[in-house]
């Protein structure tokens, strides 16, 4: 009896052994998991901000490493795969030869070195900036791995070489910088925001120690005495720099561009907005073309061109017939096929996906939309020049007093509020040649993310719509915009209450056209 009571607690102190084994494995990868995405929420006491921020490109890449599936490649030029390729970081055996953080000291004054050079790369092998030049901007934040899409993207695109990217980063690393400047179908610019929550960790713009905290109540904050205890928002909340800092970095690339650039001194063609996160349809910019000679010939008034559209669904049918027939549909019955067609494929055990285009929009004849530009619609793939930039800097005072931490709802809040002039109008392709591609990140916290998903759907959609791409001509439709559209803005959505952010905001505009030092090439 003794011998079997025996045998029974070694056995559970065996599986109490094995357990606590198990246990140590599951939360060092736990711990090994977090701050995988660039803007993850996450916190760890072990870790400083400063060493958060240095690692969340590369957590990033552990997690998306592997996204690029072999479905995804199949669909890429076997040329291109250079810009999908991952380069682990410190990969090197001897540890004399890794690549050293740098500081952030030393990343103030690669971004001050940078910005002041303003180096153009490849303008030797394509030619100098023109002023008719379409230039490409391009705001990047930390997620590398739909950049690398983006570029692949971009590379496809007819007509690449004759543009100017513009990269604008809000984070300073060396293995993004080396992406960019791997680029060798077109001519490339790199800027860098140079009031990043990166440079400034733990003072204004980023979060000082002293600033209240985000849900503080204004009697507390007042007896706390913290930095912004008398500029809360609208909503009663204290500014989140994490917010703030995507309107600063829109609002200071666009005065870059149009203002203190040298090469864009005298510049009046379009610049088109494009993010980290966004996809191109190879026929981009004959579109982007197209939309500008119907305006330049059916609505002088228009001053956006807009690409990309927020639609639900995309469904594209490729049989000819099926597309004739429902041309003559109005949109709840395209809806309504859609539907049908959609049901008929899983009976089938057919393969389907999310995106779908409604055949009217991709054919010979593509359809474009004359209507009041807005902000949550029309911000995506979007393109103005130096005229329309003249307006809105007219009411820049307007644009940074704004309370709402929104770049684009901020330039919806001027369209509705021009003395003497209407709101801003846009012509928009219906067929979208800009996607969203950003099923992770900032706004989007999905469980399930995973680029490889989004992207496959979008290049197999664009595949498929390929026989109708570049279309020789476009039908405009004027509309007055639905109810959403011509909404008055009563108030925005917080987040943009203190004065700091106004002021920071405000002085960005005052800075001049800068000289490029001659030296530094030497």
């Amino acid at each position: 009896m003794p011998r079997l009571k025996y045998a029974s607690v070694a056995r559970v102190v065996v599986i109490l052994g094995l357990f606590c084994l198990w246990l140590q494995i599951m939360l060092s990868a736990s711990t090994g998991g977090m701050y995988r995405d660039g803007d993850n929420n996450n916190s760890d006491t072990n870790m400083t901000l400063d060493s958060v921020l240095t690692q969340l490109p590369y957590k990033e890449e552990l997690m998306n490493g592997n996204d690029t599936s072999e479905q995804v490649l199949a669909l890429v030029p076997p040329e291109l795969h250079k810009y999908l390729t991952v380069h682990p970081r410190n990969s090197t055996v001897n540890s004399t030869e890794r690549i050293a953080t740098k500081n952030i000291t030393e990343i103030r004054r690669a971004i001050q070195r940078n910005n002041e050079a303003q180096i153009i790369y490849n303008e030797d092998i394509f030619g100098p900036v023109q002023n008719d030049t379409v230039i490409i901007a391009i705001q990047v934040h930390t997620r590398l791995t739909y950049l690398r899409h983006l570029i692949v993207s971009l590379a496809q695109a007819k007509e690449i070489d004759r543009t100017l990217l513009i990269f604008s980063h809000d984070y300073y690393d060396e293995e993004i910088n080396n992406l960019v400047r791997s680029i060798d179908f077109t001519k490339v610019m790199q800027i860098f925001y140079p009031y990043s929550i990166q440079t400034h960790p733990h003072e204004f713009p980023g979060m000082d120690p002293n600033d209240c905290p985000r849900d503080t109540k204004f009697e507390q904050a007042v007896k706390l005495e913290c930095n912004n205890a008398l500029y809360p928002d609208l909503h009663g909340h204290y500014r989140e720099a994490k917010y703030t800092q995507t309107k600063h970095h829109w609002w200071w690339k666009a005065n870059r561009i149009f203002n203190q650039l040298q090469c864009t001194a005298g510049h009046t063609g379009y610049v088109l907005f494009l993010e980290e996160d966004h996809y191109v349809a190879e026929d981009f910019l004959h579109i982007l073309s197209l939309l500008k000679s119907t305006a330049d010939k059916s609505c002088p008034q228009c001053e956006i061109l807009s690409l990309g559209t927020y639609l639900k669904t995309y469904q594209y049918h490729v049989n000819g017939d099926k597309r004739k027939k429902n041309l003559n549909l109005n949109y709840i019955q395209q809806v309504k096929a859609a539907n049908e067609e959609r049901r008929k494929k899983r009976t089938e055990n057919l393969p389907t996906w999310n995106f779908q285009v409604y055949p009217n929009l991709y054919s010979a004849t593509q359809k474009v939309e004359i209507t009041p530009w807005h902000s949550s619609m029309h911000n995506m793939g979007f393109a103005f020049n130096r005229t329309v930039w003249g307006h809105i800097m007219a009411l820049q005072s307007q644009f940074c007093a704004y309370d709402d931490y929104n770049w684009d709802y901020s330039l919806l809040h001027l369209s509705q509020n021009m003395p003497g002039r209407e709101k801003f109008k846009v012509i928009v392709c219906k067929g979208p040649r800009v996607f969203h591609i950003g099923e992770c990140g900032f706004h989007h916290k999905k469980s399930n993310c995973n680029a490889s998903t989004v992207i496959s759907k979008v290049q197999k959609l664009l595949q498929n719509a390929k026989p109708y791409l570049f279309p020789t001509r476009v039908s405009a439709t004027v509309t007055a915009g639905g109810a959403k559209h011509n909404k008055k803005l009563v108030k925005g959505n917080g987040g943009w209450g203190d004065i700091r952010d106004q002021e920071l905001c405000a002085n960005m505009t005052r800075i001049g056209r800068q000289q490029r030092p001659i030296a530094y090439y030497a």
